[in-house]
């Protein structure tokens, strides 16, 4: 069973439009949305928890659609977003009464639990935290009343990379059960890299992609050539690219080359980077 799906999924603003967002996250896994600021990841997570209403489109949790989903986001999705909302003055003690109370099966022991591994004093108000901190506590709640989809906004935006490589532990530790997914945005997309299973890349409000992480790699590739061998290239061989005096380099699918060429790996963050070139160029030229 899909953990998310969403069909068509719009929503109109002034001046930006999420136009039209298909995809699926299968249950036991982990998906990132990858766009430069502004692509529309955030709107997709405020439309799936309820916090803003879509204008086309559905959306489905668990297999339930609109009538079922309120039920599921109360208790069984935990949420990260890019800042801790709780009162500056709390302490863990007080955290954990406010959150025993909101959730049904909130776990005092797991939630204490996870705030020693992360090393997080439990008598330190959050006013006194760092952001890697609050984050932390952050995914901690979330972790903590046995929610089986994480959805999480820029939980590593701003957190220094010791930090953040133990929050990628945290969240890979969680899938290790089949039944848990997580859904997470970030720009840094080194740490999506390293953690997801499948990578949705959003720019401009539009869904460029939506593929296993391994299935890219197979996909794309990276070449190093002059400008006269890239511009002998199909068009549509060639995803994005860039020049200097000394040549060129792109990213290219692998199966609309010709053979001999030689075609190197790829990362995804490459892939995000010329990919988002290539955009541009095709912006550019349509004008």
């Amino acid at each position: 069973m899909n953990a998310v799906e969403v069909k068509n999924l719009t929503k109109y603003y002034r001046g930006f439009t999420l136009d039209h967002i298909s995809f699926s996250l299968p249950g036991g896994c982990i998906m990132g949305l990858i766009g430069e600021n502004g692509a529309g990841k955030s709107t997709i997570i405020k439309l799936l928890l309820g916090i803003i209403r879509k204008d086309e489109g559905s959306i489905s949790l668990f297999g339930r659609g609109e009538s079922g989903r309120q039920h599921l986001l109360k208790d069984e999705v935990g949420f990260v977003l890019d800042e801790l909302k709780l009162n500056c003055e709390f302490r863990a003690k007080n955290i954990n009464n406010i959150m025993s109370s909101a959730y049904r099966h909130w776990n005092s022991e797991t939630f204490y639990g996870l705030l020693d591994k992360m090393n997080i004093p439990v008598s330190k108000r959050i006013k006194a935290m760092s952001r890697g901190m609050k984050m932390k506590v952050g995914i901690a709640i979330a972790m903590s009343h046995n929610a089986k989809l994480l959805i999480l906004d820029e939980a590593t935006g701003g957190l220094d990379p010791v930090v953040r490589d133990e929050v990628v532990d945290m969240l890979y530790e969680f899938t290790r059960d089949e039944e848990h997914s997580v859904l997470i945005s970030s720009h840094i997309v080194s740490d999506l890299e390293k953690l997801c299973d499948y990578i949705a890349f959003l720019h401009h409000g539009k869904l460029v992609l939506c593929e296993e992480k391994d299935r890219l790699m197979e996909q794309y590739g990276m070449i190093h050539c002059t400008e006269k061998q890239l511009s002998e290239l199909d068009c549509s061989a060639v995803i994005g690219k860039k020049s200097n005096q000394y040549g060129a380099e792109a990213i290219v699918r692998r199966d609309a080359v010709p053979k001999g060429l030689d075609i190197g790996p790829t990362d995804i963050e490459k892939l995000f980077v010329f990919m988002n070139r290539g955009n541009h160029n095709e912006e550019y030229d349509k004008k």
